[in-house]
């Protein structure tokens, strides 16, 4: 399945006062290391793909983390975000977050594709076949 790394530099505002990553931070930091996994693998921003797919967004439905090492201001680390599972109009993704090469939060999320639903509110869609394609693909 397709796999992406990005770096990510901890900022002084991403701590709490005793000086490491505030933990909701890193779920920010999983969100938009999954946003740029997707624009990757589509080739265009997120604003484009979800025009260029229908789609309202990819809300997620579960999450959950595993923390092992902290973080704390100017260091920097690397997320490596992969593709876990394709379900039929849902996706996971597993988020390893690496700080001096060593393992320091495993993470997972579960999102679905959605589109607007016929009330105006939001209903889960199947995931197109050039999607699962793209998805599916070795980095």
């Amino acid at each position: 399945m397709y796999s992406r790394t990005t770096a990510v530099e901890i900022q002084f505002g991403d701590c709490d006062p005793a000086g490491i990553v505030y933990y909701p931070n890193y779920f920010r930091f999983f969100d938009n290391a999954t946003a740029g996994l997707l624009s990757a693998v589509f080739a265009m921003h997120k604003r484009n793909w979800l025009e260029h797919y229908g789609i309202l967004g990819i809300p997620m439905v579960d999450t959950g983390a595993r923390f092992i090492r902290p973080s704390s201001f100017g260091d920097v680390v690397e997320i490596r975000s992969e593709i876990a599972e394709l379900g039929r109009s849902s996706f996971g993704v597993k988020h390893s977050l690496l700080r001096d090469g060593e393992l320091a939060i495993e993470a997972h999320e579960k999102r679905v594709w959605v589109v607007k639903g016929e009330d105006g509110g939001i209903r889960s869609a199947p995931l197109p076949d050039e999607v699962r394609r793209l998805l599916g693909q070795d980095a």
